[in-house]
């Protein structure tokens, strides 16, 4: 098992092909002991790319984690911390999905406190704003970097035109450009990663670093049966997650991915996890864990890829059909 490294896009950065983030399980599901461990169970399998977002847990996760690193203390230079900023965590006018300048200024400066850091190495906006100029936007995340406050920029949940429409921004009065994107992308979300952003890669090199690889825990087949106690689904707050996740047709779907993944011996999490990577496009892909035990059994996805061979990868679009989105 061996960690591949991938640039970011165009830009000079290299992130490990598997990542580790904290949606969901820094705070509700993990507490500061176990998300220490967590992330020392992936750097020691060879993860540098640890994805985190001013909202999650309503800035907690920020906390935790940096809390976390400052007790591993790793080198500095030896990992990628990130970050992501639209919905806020203040009730204000200004502090709730947007992307104005005064937002953004304001919410890095509490991000890197939070996690007790000089700099995050990527600042994402994290979903589009469409009441705030695009070129306002991009300024902020100009001046952003060229305060370094944060290494490189980038947005996610994106459409492909306002990407463009950024970057040519950026290009024309010589900024800082957004050099990825973290979109979805898993075995049955896929239009958006192989369709809508095809252009861009070649076009302005854009990067990816993809979330959900098992569709909100779907394709690991624990729902099957229906929703188990504990599970992200059971959460407060996540019951839109639910109808996704108790799908018949979905479910029937894991079903049958499961006698691909029996067939190769591994698991339908490894199995997901391993398809993504596959994507020479994608730079890295984001996973996340509540237990050591679950860190080591995504990071052994590496010696699952090199076994999608092409009758593989057609039986995994033969088991899922027409659900592809």
């Amino acid at each position: 098992m061996t960690m591949e490294y991938r640039r970011l896009g165009r830009s000079g950065l290299k992130v490990s092909v598997l990542g580790f983030g904290s949606w969901v399980t820094f705070g509700p599901q993990l507490d500061e002991d176990l998300a220490t461990r967590c992330l020392a169970a992936a750097y020691e399998g060879g993860v540098n790319f640890f994805d985190n977002a001013e909202s999650y847990a309503s800035g907690e996760s920020e906390r935790m984690m940096g809390q976390a690193l400052a007790k591993l203390g790793w080198p500095r230079h030896t990992y990628v911390v990130t970050s992501k900023f639209y919905w806020g965590i203040h009730e204000s006018v200004n502090t709730k999905n947007t992307l104005n300048r005064k937002y953004l200024l304001d919410a890095i400066d509490a991000s890197l406190d939070r996690f007790g850091l000089g700099f995050v190495d990527i600042a994402y906006c994290h979903r589009p704003d469409p009441e705030t100029p695009v070129e306002e936007t991009v300024w902020a995340m100009h001046d952003i970097v060229a305060r370094g406050k944060a290494l490189y920029w980038g947005t996610s949940e994106w459409s492909a035109g306002d990407i463009r429409a950024a970057w040519d921004i950026a290009d024309r009065h010589h900024l800082h450009k957004p050099v990825v994107e973290q979109p979805e992308y898993n075995l049955l979300r896929r239009q958006r990663v192989e369709g809508e952003y095809a252009r861009l890669y070649e076009d302005i090199g854009l990067g990816l670093t993809t979330w959900s690889p098992l569709a909100s825990g779907l394709l690991t087949g624990k729902y099957v049966e229906g929703i188990p106690e504990g599970s992200r689904a059971s959460l407060p707050g996540y019951q839109w997650l639910r109808d996704l996740l108790t799908d018949p047709e979905r479910n029937a779907a894991v079903r049958r991915l499961a006698s691909v993944s029996a067939d190769l011996g591994c698991s339908l999490a490894q199995l997901a996890i391993a398809w993504c990577t596959r994507n020479p496009r994608v730079s890295s892909v984001i996973t996340g864990a509540s237990r050591v035990e679950q860190v080591q059994e995504n990071l052994r996805s590496l010696d699952v890829a090199p076994k999608l061979t092409a009758e593989v990868l057609a039986r995994i679009d033969e088991a899922v059909g027409d659900l592809v989105s």
